[in-house]
């Protein structure tokens, strides 16, 4: 379950800050790996995915998309993306700064050859073991697939059609009605202030240049 960034909460929050640049700039990073916290399967929650392993002995890095990212040990069995149905053991915060990764053990997995087979597998839990959420503000992110996307007009601007997060924050990746390029909205409450997805949609503030074709690249720019 997640929660916009800006929003009252009567619990954890997301703590993720977006990089000043996110305001001016809605284009996608060149350089980051995406990371898509929605699940294909409409009756599946997407929670973690695995990455590298994390020494000789089993363990490997996961990244939480849970609100409080050490609760994903606690929903049991998951179903992982590979067919199997793997349940977490030991679990917790990885060094660094990046709250959502952690070091993981799977049961079953005691080596660096079965963490290896972990890397970029997904876990999910099926939707009817959630329950409902709470408020307006509380939601699974698969739910914002397919939303469409009105400015404070009431006019349509795009659909949403993916969540990704560059490590910022969630994003809302946007296709425009009149077609063309995609483009990313911070996902905040000051960009996205009302959701409604019994309705179907969401109102958004964006910048005026949301959809125009990215500028001519800085002359010190090395990429």
């Amino acid at each position: 379950m997640a929660r916009r960034p800006g929003s009252s909460s009567r619990g954890p929050a997301r703590s993720d800050r977006l990089p000043a640049e996110a305001v001016t700039s809605a284009r996608k990073p060149h350089a980051a790996a995406p990371t898509s916290p929605a699940s294909p399967d409409p009756g599946l929650v997407l929670l973690g995915e695995f990455g590298r392993p994390h020494g000789l002995h089993g363990e490997v890095r996961l990244k939480s998309h849970t609100s409080e990212p050490l609760a994903i040990a606690g929903y049991g069995p998951l179903h992982a993306s590979d067919g199997r149905t793997l349940e977490l053991a030991n679990v917790r915060p990885a060094a660094g700064s990046s709250p959502d990764l952690l070091i993981v053990r799977v049961k079953g997995v005691d080596d660096r050859t079965g963490a290896e087979a972990l890397n970029r597998v997904t876990l999910a839990i099926a939707r009817e073991r959630l329950g409902e959420v709470e408020d307006e503000d509380e939601f699974f992110l698969t739910d914002l697939i397919g939303l469409t996307v009105e400015d404070g007009a009431g006019t349509v601007i795009g659909t949403i059609v993916a969540v990704p997060n560059f490590g910022g924050g969630d994003l809302l990746e946007i296709r425009p009605a009149a077609g063309g390029p995609t483009a990313l909205l911070p996902f905040t409450k000051a960009f996205v202030p009302s959701l409604d997805i019994a309705g179907g949609k969401v109102v958004a503030d964006p910048p005026d240049d949301l959809f125009a074709p990215p500028g001519p690249k800085p002359a010190d720019d090395p990429g």
